[in-house]
């Protein structure tokens, strides 16, 4: 295996998915001037929440002490933005490098290093404060660090009351962090909660990333979504699904925030089936079990990980595992690869795909050309 991050099928239909909600949302929002002592103590309590994804600085030393300078001079700040929660915590959508630095500052230790937090020496910083600790400051300039105000926008979602679907699309449109983040990035950042943990520590197991053909997990969560899309679409929320073709992006969210936290055994249960899937694809088929044939020589396997091979695979051998349904005669990539052959099969997974009735038909068809008999 290499570590590439390019090691993904493009899928037409997926590429082309953007966040359409049916919905119109109805939020509420308020202004508010927390000072920066209240935003510190909140956060060492737990009310005041930072997206997992963000477990770090981007700011170097310099952006950083011009933060603080800024701060000490009086300068005006820009707004930061909050989501309430759930569960009465407010989320840092926006700010978070601004709180962090603050915090850490006041704090004594800087996260990037974990040494000693002092302001640069440089020229753009006041020399009453240059290359000072907190402690070091003069107890007025501490107090004014503290007693500083931000302007915070919260907003918490009232109407659809379930999925937070407008804080997913507002921290898409809103964050700030330098980069546009990816859809599981997002989630991972509002979705906090027992399954966004499972998905952490399944993206480690040994199997999966032989399947997934990378060695380290994905900076950018790609694998961890793939996780996800094995768990939302053998649910019985997609069993349930009547719409004619679904939005992959948006059932994903709305299936990781009604089931952010399961029960434990819940969360027992769904370890075991995906790891028992994984090792047993592994075993049967080989590293390259989520890999489809070439469009122009079907004789050869292509060198990328194909997302809908993926889901049709994976969860007909959930199924398979779950009624003990034995595998077809035959040597099972010889199986496999006539499933990759057929025409119906191909059309399923690379026209239409977000179709309702074509990711059941994929499914099913991994069954019957797999296994010996279908559950029913």
């Amino acid at each position: 295996m290499q570590d590439r991050t390019n090691n993904i099928q493009t899928i037409r239909d997926e590429t082309n998915d953007y966040y359409s909600d049916d919905d119109l949302f109805t939020i509420k929002s308020w202004g508010a001037d927390l000072s920066f002592r209240e935003l510190i103590e909140r956060y060492k309590e737990g009310s005041l929440v930072k997206p997992e994804l963000q477990r770090r600085y981007v700011w170097d030393k310099a952006e950083a002490s011009r933060f603080i300078d800024s701060l000490l001079l009086g300068l005006p700040v820009p707004s930061i933005f909050l989501a309430q929660t759930d569960e009465e915590r407010l989320l840092i959508v926006d700010g978070y490098q601004r709180i962090m630095t603050v915090f850490d500052f006041v704090e004594g230790i800087w996260s990037a290093d974990g040494k000693v937090f002092k302001l640069s020496r440089s020229d753009k910083i006041n020399r009453r404060w240059a290359g000072r600790a907190f402690s070091e400051l003069e107890e007025a300039d501490q107090r004014k660090i503290k007693n500083t105000t931000i302007h915070a926008i919260i907003f918490v979602q009232n109407h659809p009351s379930r999925g937070n679907t407008s804080l997913f699309q507002v921290f898409e449109r809103i964050n700030t962090s330098g980069r546009s983040l990816l859809t599981q990035e997002i989630r991972n950042c509002i979705y906090q909660g027992h399954l966004n943990t499972i998905l952490f520590e399944l993206n480690g197991h040994d199997s999966w990333r032989s399947l997934f053909g990378l060695v380290s997990p994905d900076p950018r969560m790609r694998d961890m979504e793939f996780i996800l899309r094995f768990f939302a679409l053998s649910s019985d929320q997609f069993l349930s699904v009547i719409k004619e073709r679904i939005s992959l992006k948006k059932f994903l969210s709305v299936y990781m925030g009604e089931e952010k936290n399961p029960d434990e055994a819940a969360r027992e249960r769904m370890k075991s089936r995906f790891t028992k899937v994984c090792d047993y694809i592994l075993n049967t088929f080989g590293s390259t079990a989520f890999h489809n044939v070439s469009p122009t020589s079907p004789d050869r396997l292509v060198s990328k990980f194909s997302p809908t091979v993926f889901d049709s695979i994976s969860i007909a051998c959930d199924e398979a595992l779950y009624h003990g349904s034995p595998l077809l005669e035959g040597i099972p990539e010889m199986n496999r690869r006539i499933l990759l052959r057929n025409p119906e099969y191909r059309s399923a997974i690379s026209q239409e795909t977000m179709k309702t009735d074509n990711i059941r038909l994929r499914i099913r068809m991994a069954n019957e050309f797999l296994f010996q008999q279908a559950p029913r």
